[in-house]
């Protein structure tokens, strides 16, 4: 099988929610060597699922890596150029439901002993530390306008060249930073699929004494992302940057 930007979206996305919502699993989840490690833990985690995921991505075919749909859309709107959106987002989509799959089974002994439904839903989907619309909208739409416009710097031509290799290390880093000082209020999905997949697994996987899948607040780590992403993507734009 050839590379392709839409497998390089697809198992780049894997590996991304697989390393993820790995380490949301190893430090919620009883009785794993890493319960209680805490956010510090978690933050971290998540900074180097994304630099892998991105590395990955590049090597099966995806030049963008994007492996998010409001990375997608944000740039989408900076060049004006849409052919990517229905492929790229497809397999993000596909590729966050496998990587959760991944999660439940890397994990298996695990679900039955932990008591709290809560817990488990947290290993695979968002939830906010205070539940209150606005604010939780908010919040997801400027965690992800600061990862646009972080991105948009990244690879700012006014930078010059960076050296090879070294942009996934830098994303990460940017990802490790938003989830550091803007991740406490919403558990900062900044990405559609990241939420929206995984919640999807959580639907249909058989998980141990598992509760809701909490649809009632599902729409806002989708809306909350992609209004940060139309604001990024008109400010590139605009700036031509």
């Amino acid at each position: 099988m050839q590379t392709s930007p839409f497998l390089g979206e697809l198992i780049g996305t894997i590996v991304l929610l697989l390393l993820g919502n790995g380490v949301v699993a190893n430090v919620v989840l009883r009785q794993t060597k890493g319960h209680s490690a805490g956010w510090i833990v978690i933050t971290a985690g998540w900074a180097f699922a994304v630099t892998f995921g991105v590395f990955v991505a590049k090597a099966f075919g995806s030049v963008d890596a994007h492996l998010n749909p409001a990375v997608t859309v944000a740039f989408a709107i900076a060049t004006n150029d849409y052919s990517h959106v229905v492929p790229y987002v497809t397999a993000q989509l596909i590729g966050a439901f496998l990587g959760a799959v991944l999660v439940w089974l890397q994990y298996l002994p695990h679900w039955a002993a932990t008591p709290d439904p809560d817990e488990k839903l947290a290993c695979f989907a968002t939830a906010p530390a205070i539940r209150s619309t606005g604010p939780n909208l908010v919040s997801e739409a400027l965690a992800t306008l600061v990862l646009i416009l972080g991105l948009a710097g990244i690879s700012s031509k006014n930078l010059g060249e960076l050296a090879i290799g070294v942009g996934p290390y830098l994303v990460g880093i940017l990802v490790w930073s938003i989830g550091l000082s803007l991740g406490g209020q919403t558990g900062y999905a900044i990405n559609p699929v990241r939420d929206l997949g995984p919640r999807l697994a959580h639907a249909v996987l058989p998980v141990d004494k598992k509760g809701s899948s909490d649809w009632e607040y599902a729409w806002v780590p989708i809306v909350g992302p992609l209004i940060g992403a139309a604001l990024g993507g008109v400010l590139i734009r605009w700036f031509a940057l």
